[in-house]
């Protein structure tokens, strides 16, 4: 079937309103519908849909505007104070899930830098995941997000500079110029941000506070020139998205804007998640679902128990501590990026990358229905564990 963009948009939200009706009725996460839509109609199911890298370019989009409006809600004085309080809980717990997943992929025979890989794509959890299921409603949950967000933030960072060291050991970088400009980068991004905020963004805002059009423009504006400024640089578009937003954290405005995009950054969510499973070639199932099957046991055996003991140790209770690290317990799409520039660099075989993807996905559903049946959520499995 040819595939356009009418079609391709058709397909995914028709279908996604069917499955997401049937994932809430079983009060399963709607996240799973989308990824299990893509694998029913992509080019390794019904093959309704073959033209998967659109879904995905346009998806990716989506996690562009998730870190961007993460980034909103985290003025900067705030987010030095969360990353003091977790670095030794994300340094302790990121060596912990990289030997993890380095060790099973290692007794599947896979090369030294699969094994590395693939253990880096074990260390992140799912920031779309542990947002959209954590209730907003309850004191006790305003302060478990916070945790949350900090461990997660800590995460994104490191993503970062795994993707960087990526880039920069395919080849595909010219020299030492290329890494002399990734190292520069950042903080000239960062101090960009700043002026361009002091003195272009805000007195625009100010000025013209009355034309909300004008004020959901300019934001998506400068939400994307800093990805593509920061794709420029070597970097990833998430990293120069995130400086964006947490750029405007502190502005009168940033409330308005994290309200305006949410719709848009659901929107494209739902392609990403959809890409997801449409990009799985099913055919490497056989091959990949054994080490996939153990590796996301022992992740979801792990991970709640060490964020429960780290996060007491840096004096969290013990109620706040478990209950993120339950929350906490999946793979990320983090390590699904990672897995693709692993692939289209030539880092790692189909087969590793196939390896993440599927143990990503299985962590999604089992920490998923494990999160809505045992917290609090918007689709919890009792009635009195429901919030929104």
């Amino acid at each position: 079937m040819h595939d356009n963009l009418v079609l391709i948009i058709f397909l995914v939200f028709f279908g996604a309103s069917i499955l997401a009706t049937l994932a809430l009725f079983t009060r399963q996460s709607t996240l799973v519908a989308y990824i299990v839509l893509g694998a029913l109609i992509g080019p390794w199911g019904f093959k309704l849909l073959k033209n998967v890298d659109m879904v995905r370019e346009i998806g990716d989009i989506g996690i562009i505007f998730l870190l961007f409006l993460l980034g909103l809600h985290l003025p900067l004085n705030k987010f030095a104070h969360m990353m003091r309080k977790v670095i030794w809980v994300g340094l302790i717990s990121s060596v912990t899930f990289l030997l993890i997943g380095a060790s099973v992929a290692w007794c599947v025979h896979y090369t030294v830098w699969e094994c590395i890989t693939i253990g880096a794509a074990m260390i992140f959890s799912s920031t779309i995941i542990g947002i959209k299921l954590l209730p907003t409603t309850i004191l006790h949950h305003q302060h478990t997000g916070e945790v949350m967000i900090g461990v997660l933030l800590f995460q994104d960072i490191l993503a970062i500079i795994v993707l960087m060291i990526m880039h920069g050991a395919s080849g595909q970088a010219s020299g030492l110029s290329h890494i002399l400009m990734t190292v520069s980068g950042l903080p000239i991004m960062v101090f960009g941000a700043y002026a361009a905020q002091r003195w272009v963004l805000i007195p625009l805002f100010v000025r013209f506070n009355r034309m909300r059009e004008y004020m959901f423009l300019l934001a998506i504006g400068w939400c994307l020139c800093m990805a593509q400024l920061a794709a420029w640089f070597g970097l990833s578009a998430e990293i120069g998205a995130f400086i964006a937003g947490v750029s405007l954290a502190s502005s009168p405005v940033s409330v308005y804007i994290a309200e305006s995009l949410k719709p848009i950054r659901d929107f494209f969510l739902v392609m990403f998640f959809f890409s997801v499973g449409a990009s799985f070639n099913l055919t490497y199932v056989p091959v990949v679902i054994i080490p996939a099957v153990i590796l996301s046991g022992l992740l979801m055996l792990v991970k709640p128990f060490s964020y429960h003991y780290l996060l007491q140790w840096v004096g969290e209770q013990k109620s706040v501590s478990w209950e993120v690290g339950v929350r906490l317990a999946q793979v990320s799409e983090f390590s699904l990026i990672i897995a693709y520039v692993g692939m289209d660099t030539f880092l790692i075989s189909k087969s590793a990358a196939y390896l993440i993807e599927a143990t990503t996905i299985l962590t999604f559903i089992v920490s998923s229905y494990w999160v809505v049946m045992r917290f609090p959520t918007p689709v919890s499995l009792s009635e009195h564990l429901c919030r929104d």
